[in-house]
């Protein structure tokens, strides 16, 4: 098990607002979801090396793609 450093927590919270925002949802609305697929960890966290260089348009892309297909391999959202 990897130690999550604070500028990961720090990105991920930007990560999940922005992302939030975006899709007109709370930040714990989308966090919940997020946490249910394991995202918050495999995505935000064990990718921040590659995420975090992207603009912030590109990471809510990557966290809504994430998501959109998690929620379509499992039946639909929570």
């Amino acid at each position: 098990m990897t130690s999550t450093t604070a500028s990961q927590i720090q990105f991920a919270t930007l990560a999940i607002g922005a992302t939030a925002q975006r899709m007109g949802i709370t930040a714990t609305e989308l966090f919940n979801r997020l946490k249910h697929h394991g995202l918050v960890q495999r995505l935000l966290f064990d990718c921040y090396d590659t995420l975090h260089a992207e603009s912030i348009d590109g990471v809510v892309w990557n966290v809504q793609e994430a998501l959109k297909n998690w929620d379509k391999k499992e039946g639909g959202g929570l």
